[in-house]
């Protein structure tokens, strides 16, 4: 559907969506969340009732046509209601990281002048009162969770629940006008507005119409064949694009089941109680599971083991190509049937992956290695390229044509065409409307024609149609000696070790590569205590010598396989150092999705990258440090500087030959 065009029927909004799902799904369950162990449902039915009184409820408090309704906390339905609830009252729901720190949410609060803020609990309504001061738009702060709350001054603050009663009791008085006000949504009213993580400066509010959540929806759903008895869990951030096409414009246009778990800490033993059918996950929370896997398996007996890895070398060699209907010996497919029987079914079952299918993951590129576990267990793991600015979708990977280095084909309704440089552009029903009060930025990433910038750079392999990421463009570049540069291949390799958290690859105008490595506490930690060795802080175990050498023979394995490669081969590491913290986004280091801000990293352990090139064996440094109150602090270490073999790169043998 082009631009232009107009949805079929009435079904413009998202409340339309709702009204729909409530007449024709009406007994189907909608929302699931787990409190105090147990899953409470809500049908369509239900739910539709339970939106509209807290609609009304909003018109009560005076909620006006354009007003901003910023959403802290955790999923959970009410906080998904909240959204619908204040777009039918024609406001705009803008939802917020719920782990930001009160500063990120100040910014976000004054920037989109929220005059109402709905908070999940405590711990989010005091970070709205903390920054009361400096934003004086905020009238009315509402939260879901009483816990707390009792001796707070509740002049304008108010108890969801009581919103919503008063929504029910005014039923008759302002019923016509939400009515009038669901009546005025057209496909170009502003559905949501999310804000970017801000990798390279301030984050920006990026407006999102009916239209470009409606039609993503409906083409992307028709491109998996989701249906209405899908099941997907809802646990990442609401402030993340990809749930709320996932969570809400999905969920609604298809009539499936959202779930939301318990807590952070519970989120795991939710997913496999759920089993969802559909699935997504950015790449940490897949090399996350696939640590956790391997940790058990380090703890269990010899025979276990064995058998283990047994049967693994013959998932990871048949397992995609089964999972694909590619032709595979009957031997070997008798041998995979028993491992399913022995080893995959049980790991699927405790991973809560048993009737995914359709998985996705995207966000940051994946790890080839742990892309390939997933899929030769027989999960229908695919890629995804998007934007916050596409409404997520810009490439998407069809079934049985699915592989570890490529993004897949074009999503549908979508264009893309690369320049001279090789960044990629795209433009589709999903392209955004605009920075909220940033027309300059508006101007610098969407043309008058509606193409949109990605920052990527990519290209599309000949013959197949599919598109392939090579990095973000401004992380693309050249060593001294002219070689490609490119950071986030070498990176992702690194970290398909489970000791390996996070890493970052510099070298852009240098003559070699060296990289910052952060350890998984969780997998060395695991190894110290079967090793009987103590250890008091991360730092301390960070810089264990053992714990070096096992770095580095991680580092020299990834130059092996990095050499292979005639284009990259150059971004081999001759050079480490494991911080001694970890990279983290209340230090600025990374963003609330968990990417790296590759800049702020280079300008703040300038010290330690200067010392990776100078030749210096040990470095002693200093850094500041935020803890999880909010107080600034400092740590400092001496740092061991590693050497790591490198490879001759195969082009260059034949050249010398």
């Amino acid at each position: 559907m082009n631009a232009t065009a107009t949805p079929t029927g009435e079904l413009c909004s998202v409340p339309a969506l709702l009204r729909r799902n409530a007449q024709k799904y009406g007994d189907r369950p909608a929302y699931r969340e787990k409190e105090y162990g147990i899953w409470q449902s809500w049908t369509w039915a239900e739910a539709a009732q339970e939106i509209e009184w807290l609609a009304l409820g909003f018109l009560a408090l005076g909620m006006e046509r354009g007003d901003h309704v910023a959403i802290i906390g955790r999923n959970r339905p009410d906080h998904y209601w909240a959204m619908i609830a204040a777009q039918m009252c024609g406001a705009v729901p803008v939802p917020l990281y719920a782990d930001a720190v009160a500063e990120e949410a100040a910014y976000v609060l004054g920037h989109c002048g929220a005059r109402f803020v709905v908070c999940g609990d405590q711990e989010q309504v005091d970070k709205v009162i903390d920054v009361q001061d400096q934003l004086h738009q905020i009238d009315h702060v509402l939260y879901h969770d009483k816990r707390g709350m009792r001796k707070y001054d509740h002049e304008h603050l108010n108890w969801l629940h009581d919103i919503q009663e008063e929504g029910r009791a005014s039923h008759y008085r302002h019923e016509e006008e939400l009515r009038r006000r669901e009546a005025e949504l057209t496909y170009d009213s502003t559905c949501v507005m999310l804000y970017t993580s801000g990798t390279t400066g301030k984050p920006k509010g990026v407006v999102l119409s009916n239209r470009n959540i409606i039609e993503t929806s409906k083409n992307t759903s028709e491109f998996d064949h989701l249906r209405v008895d899908d099941e997907i869990l809802a646990y990442l951030p609401m402030a993340w694009v990809g749930d709320f096409i996932f969570s809400m414009g999905q969920a609604l246009w298809n009539g499936f089941c959202v779930n939301c778990p318990e807590s952070a800490e519970t989120m795991m033993t939710d997913l496999k109680e759920i089993a969802p059918t559909y699935y997504f996950a950015p790449p940490r929370v897949f090399e996350t599971q696939l640590t956790q896997v391997m940790i058990r398996m380090e703890d269990a007996g010899k025979f276990k083991r064995w058998l283990f890895r047994h049967y693994m070398d013959l998932a990871k060699r048949v397992g995609p190509q089964i999972l694909d209907g590619k032709p595979v010996g009957m031997l070997d497919r008798m041998r995979y049937a028993l491992g399913e029987f022995a080893i995959y079914g049980p790991l699927k079952n405790t991973l809560g992956f048993s009737r995914v299918r359709v998985g996705y993951t995207a966000g940051e590129a994946i790890g080839p290695e742990i892309f390939d576990f997933y899929r030769s267990l027989g999960i229908n793991l695919k890629q995804l390229y998007g934007q916050t600015e596409a409404s997520v979708f810009i490439a998407q990977q069809p079934d049985n044509e699915v592989r570890a280095d490529t993004v897949g084909v074009v999503s549908p309704g979508v264009e893309i065409r690369i320049d001279d440089k090789g960044e990629i552009f795209y433009r589709s029903p999903g392209t955004f409307v605009e920075y909220y009060n940033n027309p300059e930025s508006t101007a610098s990433t969407k043309d008058a024609e509606g193409w949109v910038a990605t920052g990527d750079a990519g290209f599309f392999e000949e013959g197949t149609g599919h598109l392939r990421i090579i990095d973000r463009a401004k992380d693309v570049g050249k060593m001294a000696d002219g070689h490609m540069f490119a950071p986030k291949y070498v990176e992702n390799k690194l970290k398909f070790f489970p000791d390996i958290l996070e890493a970052v690859v510099f070298g852009n105008g240098r003559d070699r590569c060296t990289a910052f490595i952060n350890i998984d506490l969780t997998a060395v930690g695991n190894w110290a205590e079967r090793n009987n060795i103590a250890y008091a802080s991360y730092q301390e175990l960070a810089g264990h010598p053992q714990v070096l050498e096992t770095i580095r023979s991680h580092v020299e394995e990834v130059n092996a396989s990095v050499a292979q490669d005639d284009m990259l081969s150059a971004c081999q590491i001759h050079r480490f150092l494991v911080l001694h913290k970890e990279l983290d986004a209340d230090d600025g280091e990374m963003t609330r999705t968990r990417k790296v801000r590759r800049g702020k990293i280079e300008e703040k352990y300038a010290d330690l990258l200067e010392a990776l090139y100078d030749g210096s064996e040990t470095i002693f440094t200093k850094t500041e440090v935020t803890y999880e109150d909010g107080r600034k602090g400092s740590i400092s270490a001496t740092l061991k500087l590693v050497d790591a073999k490198t490879v001759t790169p195969r082009h260059h043998e034949v050249a010398a030959e």
